[in-house]
């Protein structure tokens, strides 16, 4: 009987920390996923434009918006590292849903994407200072 209790109760203490566990690699992976698209789409080396620039210019290649809309898909998915979780999904879904226009070549896609990726407003309500 004791030795059914301790396994009951190792048992339970394996499923706590694994969940632990979990909880923590998804926190992990959406800051992970959020600084790996401002990277990757909104930052580049001196003297070249990052991609959010040649998108909103109309200079971006299918290959690069196909590869935008991948990453802000899973920005859009993350968790924001602080704010409301409800103004994040409203900035996220718009930006996203402006680079695939942008993607698909929609007519005034360049405008809505310009309006969509406002830094500031993204900024000032969700990355951590």
């Amino acid at each position: 009987m004791q030795k059914l209790r301790f396994t009951a109760v190792a048992g339970i203490a394996v499923a706590v920390v694994a969940g632990t566990l979990v909880w923590q690699t998804q926190a992990a992976d959406s800051k992970d996923a959020i600084k790996e698209v401002m990277k990757a789409y909104h930052k580049a080396p001196k003297g070249t434009d990052p991609t959010c620039k040649k998108a909103a210019d109309g200079k971006a290649t299918p290959e690069e918006l196909k590869k935008l809309v991948a990453g802000y898909t899973a920005m859009a998915a993350a968790k924001p590292p602080q704010g409301d979780a409800a103004s994040w999904k409203e900035k996220t879904s718009k930006l996203l849903a402006a680079a695939q226009a942008l993607e698909k070549s929609a007519p005034d896609a360049a405008a809505k994407y310009k309006e969509a990726v406002n830094c500031k407003a993204c900024h000032t309500a969700h990355k951590p200072e």
